[in-house]
Formats: C-alpha cells, structure tokens, sequence
C-alpha cells in the first residue's frame, strides 16, 4: 500500500488524472505452461466414461490461475513498452517524451496516472483489444480505500470500512473515546482470563489490520494487540473495543495528500526502550513523508534486546533508513528527480553521535554491523541526520499510547484529517 500512497501524493503534487480500471474474469486469461486436466461436470458424459478435460486456460480455483494472470498481463504491458519497476512488481510506468503513465496492478484492479489524458486513452485501447476491461472513470473508491479529490489535495480514506467494522461488533451506540489505547495499559500475554472465542479477536485485529493503511492513529494499539493473537485474554479485548471506540468520534479520518507539497522525503525515527514487559525488548516506529505527505509508517518491535536507550534508537534509525532507501528507489522508477539527501529526524542526540562519528567505541562494539548502515548512508550523502525535541517527534505516536492532547498535536502534524467535519 505505500506505492499507492506514493503514487497519490504524486499524483496530487503533479496533478496527474488517476483512472480506475478492473479486468472482468482476469484468471481465465492465464496461459498454462504445463498439462492441467480436470474431472467434467456431474452429468456432462454419460455413466461409465472416464474421459477427463485438458485446460487450454487458466480456471479460478487452480493454485497458478494468479501467477498465469499476472505473467499474462505483464507480457501485454511490456509490449505496449511498459517497464516493471525493480522496487514494487506491481508498479510499471511508460515514458515518451513529456509523457508519462503509471500502472499500479493489484489481482483485476488497475490505477492509471498521467497528467497527458491522451496517453491513459491510449494505454486502456491497447488493454481493451486484449482483456475485458470495465472503465470505472476517476477513482473514487480502490481496495477498500475512498479516495477524493479537491483542488488542495487528494483525500484517502475508509469510512465505510470503520463503519461496517463498528457495526459488526455492536458498538454504533457505545461512547465514543478520545484516544485509542488507555496510557496507564501494561499488556501482558499472562495477565487477565483467556477469552472465549479466539477466532473473533483473531479476526477483529485482522480487520483493524487493514484499517492501518489509512489510519496510522491507531497502527501502535493495533500491532501491540497482535502479539496475542496465540491466547487473547480479556485486557487484550476490552483494548480492542476501546480502539473501536476511538474509531467511532471520527469515522472519516484520514490521510491528506497536499497539493503544494515538494518532492522531498523526510522521516521520523523514534524508539522505545525496553517497553514490552514481557520480552523487555524495545519498540521501533517512523514516518516517511513526501514532502507533507505521509506515505509510510510502521511499528515493530525490535528483534533484540537493546542494553540502553541510544542503542534502540540506533536500530530504530537503521529500521527507518532501510524504508528511505526503498522510497527513493520507488520514486526514482516514477521518474521523479529526488537529488537532495532525505532528511532523517531523531531525538536522541546519543544516537545522532554514534552515527556521525565513524570511530570504533567500546560501548558500540556489539551492535550488529547490519545497524551500522545509518552511518554508511549518511557518508554516501543519501541522508541527512537532524535534531527535533520530543515534543514535536511525530514518530512517538508509533512507539507508545499517548495523552489526549500530545496525541492530537502528533497527528496534526502527520496531515490526518477527517473530511466528513465541517472546517
């Protein structure tokens, strides 16, 4: 998902035209490169033959019918002198000249991006002569995801998606909260009674799982209550049903792609220290922006235990470089001119130090030679380490619950935004 966020805030920067596009019946293109045979319907050959059908396509239900579609569609895009990108497969862009078009596959979903109408005219003639194509115009509604458009910007978000979630659980008539995760919450994998149905906490994280694709308020409770998915216990679901909650006071909430943006990454890095009670490791969070749009986020708990504050932070810098990296290879095959170094924000000026400073250290030695790519990168000119104070951390949201008030600041800052309330 954080290509088509990409493309997006692009897309809003440049004012490119974004069409929707869907392939009807797309697995029945899928060439089959080996013998497939296949038992007749009930009632097609009469009782006792034993003749059986070889397959000269692709069926839905054969295990490579997505493979078979996806090599299909990807020969047809290359003669039409489409090129694959090498950091996301399912994006490929074609440029002539002033003109330029990007396609973003995902199963029988298309996006189509251009600022040249003529050029996204021509690409769907040259799909229609081969596949049966519906032409759902500008997009409006993609993977679940509402996308709008006004002459600030491009909005995505998933109301309808929250509110069949709601609605499901039977929270339309419950009190709406303020923040997702309650501050003073210590989850642990042993604390409280084992609930009933493992199946229906397992499938509601699942279904918060993909609200995260828009909604990174509420990515740090999600990933937190994930963990348990082995043996939920009551604490875990009650904290479930407070996020759903919080998704109640704004339904409509999400990300915001200005149209006055710039075309330069710049992220958060931010860490906290030994935070789960557990395992006492540390948890990783950063956002990625495209100017003021934010594209990426992610919060993970790190795969070690780190033995001091400046060491997590470290690795979290080395989490986060690792996606900056990726980004600028994604917008360099978007054919965007990305030659300022990303800035990387941090408020651990122990952490900055260890970067900057290629100087072996005793207190260093054991951190692993793979976190040291922060300091390669920073040598290259790729990025750029930087300052902030906590206070305007905004990858703190990804680290750990917060207050009312520092919570709505944060996200003040990350371009969230409910378009559904009267500004």
């Amino acid at each position: 998902m954080v290509t088509v966020r990409c493309v997006l805030s692009l897309a809003a920067i440049h004012n490119w035209q974004i069409v929707h596009l869907d392939v009807n019946n797309a697995f029945l293109y899928g060439e089959l490169d080996e013998e497939v045979f296949m038992k007749p319907p009930p009632g097609y050959l009469r009782k006792g033959d034993k003749r059986v059908c070889k397959l000269q396509r692709s069926l839905y239900g054969l295990k490579q019918a997505s493979r078979q579609w996806n090599s299909k569609f990807t020969s047809v895009l290359f003669n039409m002198g489409f090129s694959q990108s090498k950091a996301d497969y399912s994006l490929f862009t074609k440029k002539e000249g002033n003109s330029f078009v990007a396609l973003l596959l995902y199963v029988d979903d298309i996006l189509l991006a251009s600022s040249d109408i003529a050029a996204i005219e021509s690409v769907k003639r040259s799909l229609n002569a081969e596949f049966k194509l519906k032409d759902l115009g500008p997009a409006k509604f993609f993977l679940g995801m509402e996308i709008s458009r006004s002459k600030k910007g491009i909005s995505l978000s998933q109301r309808k998606y929250t509110l069949e979630l709601i609605s499901d659980s039977g929270l339309l008539a419950a009190k709406p909260a303020l923040f997702p995760m309650d501050t003073h919450t210590k989850l642990s994998k042993d604390d409280g009674e084992l609930v009933s149905d493992f199946s229906a906490y397992r499938r509601l994280i699942g279904r918060l799982l993909y609200l995260t694709h828009t909604r990174p308020d509420i990515t740090f409770a999600v990933h937190h209550l994930s963990q348990f998915l082995d043996s939920p216990r009551m604490p875990h679901l009650q904290a479930a049903m407070r996020i759903l909650r919080y998704l109640k006071s704004a339904l409509g909430q999400g990300l915001f792609f200005s149209a006055s943006s710039k075309v330069h990454v710049k992220a958060f890095s931010d860490s906290d220290w030994a935070s789960c009670p557990d395992t006492r490791r540390s948890i990783s969070g950063y956002c990625i922006f495209i100017g003021d749009s934010l594209v990426s986020w992610k919060s993970k708990k790190q795969h070690t235990i780190s033995r001091s504050s400046a060491e997590a932070e470290y690795r979290s810098m080395a989490f986060t470089v690792c996606e900056i990296v990726w980004i600028k290879a994604l917008l360099a095959d978007l054919h965007q001119q990305h030659t300022q170094p990303a800035l990387l924000f941090c408020d651990n000026q122990a952490a900055l130090h260890i970067a900057a400073n290629p100087v072996y250290h005793e207190r260093t030695k054991h951190i692993e030679i793979d976190c040291h790519l922060v300091r390669e990168k920073l040598q290259e000119g790729l990025i750029t380490t930087l300052h902030v104070s906590s206070a305007h951390q905004v990858a703190d949201i990804m680290t750990k619950p917060l207050g009312s008030k520092s919570f709505e600041v944060l996200l003040s800052k990350m371009n969230v935004h409910n378009i559904y309330t009267s500004s």
